[in-house]
């Protein structure tokens, strides 16, 4: 077993209030291709549509204890994971109860810390985690609002098409109320482009904006609109064990890379 206390985890919520713009696909397989780095990864499921719990072959009728049981009755995460096909990777599923998370947390005065204090006990997990990524539902509520509270930082998928800019001064504004307010270390971790064409002058021109407007916070690597993609969660796989040469395997893989390069550069800088 490794050392639990080796090193704290990267914690990293994947948001964006617009639904379909690739937060679970972008979720599961940035995951999975962190493990090919030999990284242990947690993928907390916070959609109640469960669908990164269905990605990774965990359906329902198996979902007897999920990330419901972790908010609303302090259920310890070791008690609530369970294992994948992807060697490496533990999710904790979510069901359609989550829905209702919002409603029965809204009396409870530390409501916005729930997950922050579950993964207090990560360390009861059988190895050591590297990373958690949060999968955060297709709004700016109470469960997105704890995934901000509980992370280091935030990855924000952003669409390649028409309007993919707006909405996002709003996710921007909410990231930084939780960090005057709840987390100060909470930051952006970079917005990744999804479904991309390149054939597309649209996609091109919503590349274009996003640079312009964000900078460096844009990842180099943008996710190509692509066939394999779309394909593989029906098989219950990430697309990188379903067909690992495929464009958007390729491209999650350098997108792994890229935040593990940019963490090692800010880990070499605080030395």
């Amino acid at each position: 077993m490794s050392d639990p206390q080796k090193h704290p985890p990267k914690v990293i919520a994947i948001a964006n209030q617009k639904g379909g713009v690739g937060k679970t696909t972008t979720t599961i397989n940035l995951a999975t291709a962190l493990t090919a780095h030999g990284k242990n990864v947690l993928i907390l499921d916070l959609d109640p549509q469960g669908n990164a719990s269905t990605g990774l072959g965990i359906f329902p009728d198996n979902r007897t204890r999920t990330t419901y049981d972790v908010l609303i009755d302090d259920a310890p995460l070791v008690d609530v994971s369970r294992e994948t096909a992807v060697p490496g990777l533990m999710i904790a599923p979510a069901t359609t109860d989550l829905s209702s998370a919002d409603m029965e947390l809204v009396s409870n005065s530390r409501r916005v810390f729930r997950l922050r204090s579950a993964l207090t006990r990560l360390h009861q997990l059988p190895v050591a985690m590297d990373y958690v990524l949060i999968d955060c539902p297709p709004s700016l509520n109470l469960l997105t609002i704890n995934a901000m509270v509980a992370a280091d930082s935030v990855l924000v998928p952003l669409q390649s098409e028409f309007f993919a800019l707006e909405g996002l001064s709003q996710l921007m504004l909410t990231i930084r109320q939780v960090r005057e307010t709840a987390n100060p270390k909470l930051r952006i971790e970079g917005v990744v482009l999804t479904m991309y064409d390149r054939r597309n002058n649209l996609s091109r021109q919503v590349e274009q904006d996003a640079r312009d407007t964000l900078g460096d916070l844009v990842f180099h690597t943008v996710i190509p609109r692509n066939v394999r993609v779309s394909e593989a969660p029906s098989f219950s796989m990430p697309v990188l064990k379903y067909d690992p040469n495929s464009l958007g395997s390729k491209a999650y893989v350098n997108l792994a890379d890229e935040i593990l390069n940019r963490h090692t550069l800010v880990e070499q800088g605080a030395t």
